[in-house]
C-alpha cells in the first residue's frame, strides 16, 4: 500500500527552525568581515553560535516530540525562491525525525569539536578565520538536512563543499594542504553534477522538486526511470560520502586542521550521502535494483576501506580510511532498505560520537606529541596521557563492537539485516560485513597498541609527550560517555522515532543463520581480529617501511585506485586539455587572427593608392575612363560576345 507523504506547516516553537541556520551563518559573516578586529574573542562566538542552535535544536525537537507521530512534522515556507515557467522552488525548512536527529549530531558533536578547536588552534594566527570558516560549514550542513526541497538541499550541499575547500585547505602555504583541498573539491564536483543532473530529471518527469511532490509522484514514473533518478543521486551521495567509486578525496582531507577531521569524517559531511540516501527512501525502495546498486557500493567500500586502513601508519589516515568503512556500512544498511534503514541511521548517529572522540583524540595525541603522526614513532603513550588514553579506548571498543558500548548495538544489527536478503545474495553482503568486521577489529587494534602500548619509540623531537590541556580534555570525555551508551539508547527509541520517514517496521525475512549465532559469529571475528593485531604489535613494529607482499603493497598504495584515477581520467583529461587548448590557439584562434590578418593587410595595401597627389587621383579617373570606353567598344565589336 502507497504511502501518502504529507508535511504539517510549522506553527508556534517550531516556525523559529530558520534560526538553526541563521545564527551560524551569522556568526560566520561578523567573523570573516570584522577581520583582525575580532581576533580576540572570535573563536568564542563560533563555539557559542554552535552551542545555541544545539540548544534551539533540543527545544524544537522535544517540541516535535511532543506531536502525534502522524503529524510529527513541521515545514516553514519562507519565501518563493524561483518561479520560472512551470518551476517553482520554495526557500523553505522542514523540520522532522530525520532531518531533527540530524540537527541534533551535527550541532551537538560540533559544539563539542568547536570548544576543543579553542585550545587546538590557540597558537594559530588564523584561528579567527577558521571560526568562521568552521561556522560557515555548520550553517551549510543545516540548510543541507533541514531544506524542504532538492534545490535547497543542494545549495547547502554546494555550500559545504565550498567550506570544506576552505577548510582542509586552510594551511594553503603548505603544498600537500593545497592539493588536498584541491582534490577534494574537484572530486565532489562529480558526484555534484550527478545530484544537479538527477534534480533536474525529477522536474522534467515530475514538475517539482518538493519532497512530498516528489515522493508521491515515483510511483507514476517508469522503472527505468526511476533507476536512473536513483543513479543519479547515489552519484552525488557517493562524492560526498567518499563511496567507491570516489572515495579517494577523504583520506587526503587529513591535511586540514584536525578539528575539520572530526568535523568532517565524524558527524556532519561524509553523512550527508547516507541523510540524502535516507531522505529519498521512497526513490530507492521503489525500484530493487538500484536497492542492490547501493548495498553493492556500500559493501565494495567497507571492505576497502578496512583492507587500505590496515597498511597505513598515519594515525589521521588510518581513521579517515576507517570513515570510509564505516559509511559504507551505512549505505549498506540504506540499500537493505525496511528496518534497515533505521539500523543505518543508528550507526550514523553512534559512529559519531566513537569517531570524533578518535580523531580528537589523535588530535590530542598529536598535540603531546609535536605533531608526529607515524605511529611507527609512538608506543606507550598511556603513562603520559591518561585522559586520551582512556578516552580513545572507549572509542575504539566501540567502533569494534564489543558490547555493551554503541557499536555493537549500530554495527551488529546491519550485519545481521545483510543475511536477511533473498537469495545468494544473503551471503555475498553478509559475508563482506563480517569480514568487514574483522578487518576493523584488527586495524583499529593495531592503531590503538602502536599508539598507547609496547615499548618506547619517540624520536628527538618528542621525547617528552605530555596531556593536552582541559579544554581539550573534557569534549573527549563527553564524546566517551557517547561511545559508551549511545548505541543502546538509540536503538531502543531511533527506530519508532523515525517510523514517520521510514514507515512502519514490517516483519523481518529469516536470517540464513540464527539471529545469536550470527551474533556470536560477528563477536568472535571481532575478538580474532583484535587479537591478532595485539600479538603481531604488543612488543611495536619496524621503523622503517619493510618489503611486503602484493596485498600489503596495494593497500600502501592505495589499492592502486589513485594511480588508476591518473591513468584513465587525469592524464587522458591533461592531454585532452592541452589538445583542446591548442586547438583554440591554432585553430579557433587561428581562422580568427588570420581573417584579421587579411583585412589588416589588404587595408594596408589599399591605404597606399591614397597618396593625397591630384595627379595621382586625375590619371586614375583617366585609367578608368579608358577602361570604360574600352569595354563598351569591345561590347559594340561583339568582342566580347
Amino acid at each position: 500500500m502507497e504511502q501518502t507523504v504529507e508535511y504539517a506547516h510549522a506553527t508556534g516553537t517550531l516556525s523559529g527552525i530558520w534560526l538553526l541556520v541563521a545564527i551560524p551563518l551569522a556568526s560566520a559573516a561578523v567573523l570573516l568581515l570584522l577581520g583582525k578586529r575580532a581576533d580576540k574573542w572570535g573563536h568564542w562566538l563560533g563555539v557559542l553560535a554552535v552551542a545555541a542552535s544545539f540548544v534551539l535544536g533540543l527545544v524544537f525537537f522535544f517540541s516535535l516530540a511532543g506531536l502525534d507521530a502522524e503529524h510529527r512534522s513541521a515545514e516553514l515556507s519562507l519565501w518563493d525562491f524561483m518561479t520560472v515557467g512551470g518551476l517553482h522552488v520554495d526557500f523553505g525548512m522542514l523540520f522532522d525525525p530525520l532531518s531533527g536527529v540530524f540537527v541534533l549530531l551535527i550541532t551537538g558533536v560540533g559544539s563539542l569539536i568547536h570548544l576543543y578547536a579553542v585550545g587546538y588552534m590557540e597558537h594559530d594566527p588564523g584561528r579567527r578565520k577558521f571560526f568562521g570558516y568552521f561556522n560557515l560549514f555548520v550553517a551549510a550542513m543545516l540548510l543541507l538536512v533541514l531544506g524542504n526541497n532538492y534545490v535547497m538541499l543542494y545549495f547547502g550541499w554546494e555550500g559545504v563543499g565550498l567550506a570544506s575547500y576552505l577548510l582542509i585547505a586552510f594551511w594553503y602555504n603548505r603544498p600537500s594542504a593545497a592539493t588536498a583541498g584541491k582534490k577534494a573539491f574537484l572530486m565532489n564536483r562529480v558526484g555534484d553534477a550527478g545530484l544537479a543532473i538527477g534534480i533536474f530529471l525529477m522536474f522534467a518527469t515530475l514538475g517539482s522538486t518538493q519532497y512530498a511532490d516528489v515522493f508521491n509522484g515515483v510511483s507514476s514514473l517508469s522503472a527505468t526511470t526511476v533507476l536512473i533518478m536513483g543513479i543519479l543521486l547515489l552519484l552525488g551521495a557517493a562524492g560526498k560520502s567518499g563511496q567507491f567509486p570516489l572515495q579517494a578525496w577523504l583520506p587526503d582531507a587529513m591535511e586540514g586542521p584536525t578539528p575539520v577531521s572530526a568535523l568532517i569524517h565524524a558527524a556532519t559531511m561524509v553523512t550527508a550521502g547516507v541523510y540524502l540516501i535516507a531522505r529519498s527512501n521512497p526513490i530507492f525502495t521503489a525500484n530493487t535494483a538500484l536497492q542492490t546498486i547501493v548495498v553493492s557500493v556500500g559493501a565494495i567500500t567497507l571492505l576497502i576501506g578496512c583492507i587500505i586502513g590496515a597498511a597505513k601508519d598515519d594515525i589521521k589516515r588510518v581513521l579517515a580510511w576507517s570513515t570510509v568503512s564505516q559509511i559504507g556500512y551505512m549505505f549498506l544498511g540504506v540499500g537493505l532498505g525496511g528496518a534497515a534503514y533505521a539500523l543505518a541511521i543508528i550507526h550514523l548517529l553512534a559512529h559519531g560520537f566513537f569517531k570524533a572522540n578518535m580523531f580528537l583524540g589523535a588530535g590530542s595525541v598529536m598535540h603531546g606529541m609535536h605533531d608526529q603522526v607515524d605511529i611507527r614513532r609512538f608506543g606507550g603513550l598511556h603513562k603520559y596521557m591518561k585522559w586520551t588514553w582512556l578516552t580513545f579506548m572507549m572509542g575504539w571498543l566501540a567502533i569494534i563492537g564489543i558490547p555493551p558500548l554503541s557499536g555493537f548495538f549500530s554495527k551488529e544489527p546491519i550485519i545481521v539485516a545483510a543475511f536477511e536478503r533473498e537469495g545468494w545474495t544473503a551471503w555475498l553482503y553478509g559475508m563482506a560485513a563480517l569480514i568487514g568486521a574483522g578487518l576493523t577489529a584488527f586495524y583499529m587494534t593495531r592503531l590503538f597498541v602502536l599508539t598507547f602500548h609496547g615499548p618506547e619509540r619517540y624520536t628527538e623531537d618528542n621525547k617528552h609527550p605530555h596531556e593536552s590541556p582541559y579544554i581539550m580534555t573534557v569534549p573527549l570525555m563527553l564524546l566517551a560517555l557517547g561511545s559508551i551508551a549511545a548505541g543502546y539508547l538509540m536503538s531502543t527509541s531511533v527506530p519508532d522515532w523515525l517510523e514517520p520517514v521510514f514507515g512502519a517496521e514490517q516483519a523481518e525475512a529469516e536470517p540464513v543463520l540464527a539471529h545469536w549465532l550470527l551474533t556470536t559469529l560477528s563477536l568472535v571475528v571481532t575478538v580474532l581480529g583484535a587479537g591478532i593485531a595485539w600479538a603481531l604489535f604488543r612488543r611495536g613494529t619496524a621503523l622503517q617501511e619493510q618489503p611486503a607482499g602484493a596485498v600489503v603493497t596495494a593497500a600502501r598504495r592505495n589499492l592502486y585506485t589513485d594511480a588508476f584515477n591518473e591513468a584513465v581520467f587525469e592524464r587522458p583529461g591533461i592531454y585532452l586539455t592541452r589538445a583542446l587548448v591548442y586547438l583554440d590557439n591554432k585553430g579557433i584562434d587561428g581562422i580568427v587572427n588570420g581573417i584579421a590578418a587579411g583585412v589588416g593587410g589588404s587595408s594596408g595595401r589599399l591605404r597606399r593608392l591614397q597618396t593625397g597627389f591630384v595627379r595621382s587621383y586625375a590619371l586614375s579617373m583617366l585609367t578608368g575612363a579608358l577602361l570604360v570606353v574600352g569595354a563598351f567598344l569591345a561590347i559594340q565589336l561583339g568582342w566580347l560576345a
